[in-house]
């Protein structure tokens, strides 16, 4: 029988891991997507300074826009936003999601969930708004 074995990551490793997956996303700063319906895709991201209003150090922008180059979904953290949830707490939150013109909080896993999230978002929104 075949015994597997499993490495543990040090904290550098899992550092490095993390690194490669927000490169990924930093890598599509000023990519545009135009699709074939008319609709078009625009990624803005970049590392700042980590902070209390952006704990994972990059801003970013991922953004879908019908025909007449509305913005129909947004990921961001370009500002923050009070939750209109009735018993949330007084926290200010900065990742959220724009749905036309709803506004939802969104948690940053990570920028690899972030990606994963978003594409999923536009999936859902062609199938049921096209």
């Amino acid at each position: 029988m075949n015994q597997v074995t499993f490495k543990m990551l040090s904290s550098d490793d899992n550092k490095r891991v993390l690194m490669n997956k927000l490169e990924n996303l930093l890598n599509l700063h000023g990519e545009v997507f135009p699709m074939d319906n008319g609709y078009w895709i625009k990624f803005e991201a970049h590392q700042v300074e980590e902070s209390k209003s952006i704990p994972h150090g990059v801003k970013y922008s991922l953004t879908l826009h019908d025909k007449n180059n509305q913005r129909v979904i947004g990921y961001d953290n370009a500002h923050s936003f009070k939750s209109t949830k009735r018993f949330s707490a007084r926290k200010e939150t900065y990742d959220h999601i724009h749905k036309k013109m709803e506004i939802i909080a969104y948690e940053f896993e990570s920028a690899d969930q972030l990606l994963e999230d978003f594409w999923k978002s536009v999936d859902y929104y062609m199938e049921n708004n096209i």
